[in-house]
Parts: structure tokens; C-alpha cells; sequence
């Protein structure tokens, strides 16, 4: 059965929208404005990106990496990550298991 899920602004000049879920796994679109920021944080999911198009500067556990179209990534359950936005672009995001708290 396909779902459709609306599209979420989380913070300023980001939108979110789920693509697909089920209890396992969920794939989710970020598009970023310039400058926008995914703000710091956590979760105990593990996440992997995928930057479809512009450029992002991450941090991930401390760490910072300069990403951009064709680059992928994990990052590992509870590291500490977020990015700021370089030039505008989509990232595709999967998360296991499923972001509930996004549906």
C-alpha cells in the first residue's frame, strides 16, 4: 500500500518529508536552503545519508566532513551529529528502525 505523508518544516529553510516507512526502516527528504541548519543532535536509530545534490558541512561525532552530490555516509546509534547547509541541496536519509517520531 503506498503512503503519502505530507511535507514538515522542522526548523528555518529546511522541509522534511517522509518517502516510505515500515517498523525497520524509513527513507526521508531533506531539502536545505542555504546557511539552513540541521540542528545538533541524537537519536538511538542508525542513520545513513545520502547527498543527492548541494553541499553540507557535518559533524558527526566531533568530526567534521564536507559532503556533496554522490557522497554517503552512516552515522552510528547515539553519535552526536548535525550540518549546516554550504549551497542548496536534498539529502535522502534512512533511518533503522523507523522515526516515529516523524510520522
Amino acid at each position: 500500500m503506498l503512503k503519502t505523508f505530507p511535507p514538515v518544516q522542522p526548523d528555518p529553510g529546511v522541509t522534511r518529508q517522509v518517502l516510505s516507512d515500515s517498523p525497520e526502516l524509513m527513507v526521508v527528504s531533506f531539502t536545505f536552503d542555504a546557511e539552513a541548519e540541521g540542528k545538533l543532535h541524537d537519536h538511538p536509530h542508525v542513520q545513513s545519508t545520502y547527498v543527492e545534490s548541494g553541499r553540507f558541512r557535518f559533524t558527526v561525532a566531533g568530526e567534521e566532513m564536507e559532503v556533496g552530490p554522490g557522497d554517503s555516509f552512516v552515522i552510528p546509534s547515539g553519535a552526536r551529529h548535525g550540518c549546516i547547509c554550504l549551497e542548496p541541496g536534498r539529502l535522502i536519509d534512512t533511518f533503522t528502525p523507523r522515526r516515529d517520531d516523524f510520522l
